[in-house]
């Protein structure tokens, strides 16, 4: 009889334990999302569809001006959330840039890219710092950002580089940050204009509460969220 209860002991110890496995949550992965956070995943990805390739948008779009905020301490989270300043972005998303890139230059004009692909560790940390999911993603579902086809830019004069006057600055968490805010000098409204008639005559979605962001595809599902740092794609 002793025999039989110290089995049944052991078998509840061996439940009890599986079962602390069981809901033991990933800080990396706490929703249990279906993420790449493997560089030879990734490449397995893109073996299959060359449309998941991350291009280097730096070296891509002729005269494309890089302000990535998220590797400097000037952002909201006030630390560096990057360790390299890069943009990455789909291969379909990046032919769109480009596309966008030669039409604006017709009018002597270009872009400015703030961001691009976030690594989801940084959506999981924007939104420790920041609960508002109307300029944070949620991390249950990750950023289009995660998944490659998400864009934050501005427009810039080619010739001096200097940024146009837009409704604010990027990721001014405010309601003069909304797409269609009307209240603003004509200008202004002009150069927000510009930045959305070019980008959505070339594919791209806006997204209502923020005149810098823009979306490529709605193939959402298509584009798993990743989870690899820029060093990763870079080779440094």
């Amino acid at each position: 009889m002793k025999r039989f209860f110290s089995i049944v002991a052991l078998v509840a110890t061996f439940i009890v334990i599986g079962s602390c496995n069981q809901n033991k949550v990933d800080p990396k992965n706490p929703y249990g999302l279906d993420i790449v956070n493997t560089y030879n995943s990734y490449l397995e990805s893109v073996a299959q569809d060359p449309d998941m390739e991350l291009i280097d948008l730096e070296t891509f779009i002729p005269n494309v001006v890089l302000d990535i905020r998220y590797a400097t301490k000037n952002n909201f989270t006030g630390v560096a959330i990057y360790t390299q300043p890069k943009a990455y972005a789909r291969r379909p998303t990046a032919e769109a840039l480009l596309k966008v890139q030669n039409d604006l230059a017709k009018q002597g004009l270009g872009i400015k890219i703030f961001d691009a692909y976030r690594p989801y560790a940084g959506t999981l940390y924007f939104y420790e710092v920041y609960h508002d999911t109307t300029f944070v993603a949620s991390p249950r579902s990750g950023s289009n950002h995660n998944r490659g086809f998400a864009i934050d830019l501005t427009l810039i004069n080619l010739e001096t580089g200097e940024e146009l006057e837009m409704p604010t600055t990027f990721d001014s968490f405010t309601k003069e940050a909304a797409l269609e805010y009307p209240d603003l000098p004509e200008n202004i409204l002009a150069n927000r204009a510009i930045l959305v008639n070019t980008m959505v005559s070339n594919g791209f979605t806006t997204y209502k509460d923020e005149w810098w962001h823009f979306n490529y595809s709605k193939e959402r599902d298509k584009y798993k969220i990743i989870d690899i740092p820029f060093e990763k794609f870079s080779g440094k």
